[in-house]
């Protein structure tokens, strides 16, 4: 697993594309913005009856992303980032056909997805001053999540890994729940972007 070297994303969703997130409306104050491109969802952000999540066509919930899809949120100065974070994935996984789980397989691929969401954004609230944006992509059946900060530092799983020791582990769950995992510099300023790829089931 590398922890420094650049991985090109599948339809190259890659940071860097557009810089910061906009949905094209001005958000209210002290709400996150969100961007979807492109949106293969209706006017409830899930195919099929609006507001209910999961309630999708057979199509939706037999398919997986069109390539290129990727979503943006932006985090900063906002409160409950994880949770927030969280939420904003698991609704990817319905609309790009992830959820709701056809088996156990489909229901272990996407808690992993939120559980590398989670270590990500906790990863940079506790040692980057807080995440600047989560980017998630999706092209045939890898899915690609992105944080972006403005700290220093570089992640890296603790070694040796030792579970009873307290702190440390956000990493390491990363580097073995993912195909494969890094972090990007920001070119000519200050931060990076740290990247997991996961694996669609079947």
């Amino acid at each position: 697993m590398s922890t420094t070297r650049p991985c090109p994303p599948p339809g190259d969703p890659g940071p860097g594309a557009d810089g910061a997130a906009s949905s094209g409306t001005p958000a209210a104050a002290g709400a996150p913005a969100v961007s979807r491109t492109p949106s293969t969802s209706g006017a409830s952000g899930v195919p099929g009856t609006p507001g209910t999540p999961g309630a999708s066509s057979p199509e939706a919930s037999s398919a997986y992303a069109p390539p290129g899809s990727v979503r943006r949120l932006h985090l900063v100065g906002v409160a409950g980032a994880v949770p927030m974070s969280r939420d904003f994935t698991r609704q990817a996984l319905y609309d790009w056909g992830w959820l709701p789980a056809a088996g156990a397989d489909h229901r272990a691929a996407a808690e992993d997805v939120l559980l590398v969401v989670s270590e990500l954004v906790t990863n940079a609230c506790l040692h980057a001053d807080g995440p600047e944006e989560l980017r998630v992509s999706c092209a045939g059946k890898v899915l690609r999540l992105e944080v972006v900060d403005l700290g220093a530092g570089t992640p890296a799983p603790r070694t040796p890994h030792r579970g009873g020791r307290p702190g440390g582990h956000g990493m390491f769950i990363v580097q073995r729940l993912c195909l494969d995992w890094g972090v990007v510099r920001n070119e000519g300023g200050a931060g990076k972007t740290v990247w997991a790829e996961l694996a669609a089931p079947g």
